[in-house]
């Protein structure tokens, strides 16, 4: 999540623990420890040989659940060792206090779709739950309320009701975000049953700021099918629009160690093409159709083979065109598509003769 979140709940988590005469200074050790993890990627700036390594290590040992305990336990005990401050005053609420202001960074980074290596140094893929946009106003707005009020409220018995208050209503839209998922995801497999993709690998993703709109991307032998859902208007089957891939090159490249590396970071949801014979990846899983937010170059062509090069990061326009749709997604939200029989109906075809696919956007 951004960062301004992860300060208010860090702030808010630790202001609700610790003693209320120390409420102020919690509220300020939170939203520092809150923020505490996000450092390694100034950490990655320095160290990181390329830019895919600064995104796949990004959220790795400085998020692991292995890790963090540990260092809230060094600084709990730091701390306490001065013998006369807040923390050796109340220590056992103070740990506490310490521990989950740290430790529910990457748990609610974990919500989102980049991937938290939530068990670094064990290698799974990264932990994706893709419920929550990375910035979600309808998120943070309680919780930066509550730390507000807390602050004037100091030691009062109420300013520890509304950081309470405000940690329920944050935690339950996370609650709903799942639910929202979960409706999107059903009405996904009903529909790629029909295109003979109820088994392909797929993931559901909100549209940028909220929790309304969600896309959807379903990986097909020759590439990718991408549809949206409106969990307010949308009632019937969903509808999707193919993208095409060069599912063959990537192949070609599997072995190159940036590919392997993006593959197992995002599993294997990305876009390859070949431009001036050189091999781009995209992540599928951060963008909007047919502009996505990473990008790299990551091999070049030379006598008919792939030949591996240092990644290099292209631009991308991505903000830019979730400006001039903003008004479109947010129309989107409440009122349902006609259905287009042509489109849909190309797609079956498409799949069912496993011809290169060559439908423009799909409009999302």
């Amino acid at each position: 999540m951004d960062s301004l979140s992860q300060v208010v709940l860090g702030g808010t988590v630790a202001a609700i623990i610790a003693p209320s005469g120390h409420r102020r200074a919690a509220l300020l050790a939170g939203a520092a420890l809150g923020t505490l993890p996000d450092l390694d990627a100034l950490w990655l700036g320095f160290s990181a040989t390329d830019p895919v390594a600064v995104m796949t290590e990004h959220r790795s040992f400085s998020h692991s659940l292995l890790v963090l305990p540990w260092v809230a336990a060094l600084i709990w005990w730091a701390f306490k060792r001065l013998g006369r401050g807040r923390v050796a005053q109340a220590p056992v609420r103070w740990f506490w206090a310490i521990q989950l202001a740290l430790v529910t960074h990457p748990l609610l980074d974990a919500f989102t779709t980049y991937g938290t290596q939530l068990w670094w140094p064990l290698r799974p893929s990264p932990t994706m739950g893709s419920s929550v946009f990375i910035i979600d106003p309808v998120y943070t707005a309680p919780l930066l309320l509550g730390c507000l009020l807390a602050w004037f409220g100091g030691s009062r018995r109420w300013a520890d009701k509304v950081l309470t208050v405000a940690l329920v209503i944050s935690s339950g839209y996370l609650g709903w975000t799942l639910l929202a998922k979960a409706q999107v995801e059903r009405a996904a497999q009903q529909s790629l049953t029909v295109l003979g993709l109820g088994d392909a690998p797929r993931f559901s993703v909100p549209m940028p700021f909220n929790t309304l709109l969600w896309r959807v991307v379903a990986m097909t032998p020759e590439g990718y099918v991408v549809g949206d859902r409106s969990v307010v208007a949308d009632r019937g089957q969903m509808h999707f629009a193919a993208h095409a891939s060069d599912v063959e090159a990537l192949r070609q490249a599997s072995d190159i160690p940036a590919v392997k590396r993006l593959q197992w970071f995002n599993r294997g949801f990305m876009r390859a093409q070949v431009v001036d014979g050189r091999l781009v990846l995209s992540d599928l899983r951060m963008g909007l159709e047919p502009v996505y937010s990473f990008n790299f170059v990551v091999a070049e062509q030379v006598e008919g083979r792939w030949r591996e090069i240092v990644p290099r990061s292209l631009g991308d326009d991505y903000i830019e065109r979730v400006q001039r749709n903003t008004t479109a997604m947010w129309q989107r939200i409440w009122h349902e598509p006609q259905a287009s029989t042509d489109v849909q109906s190309a797609v079956v075809d498409q799949l069912e003769r496993r011809e290169p696919l060559k439908l423009g956007d799909s409009g999302n």
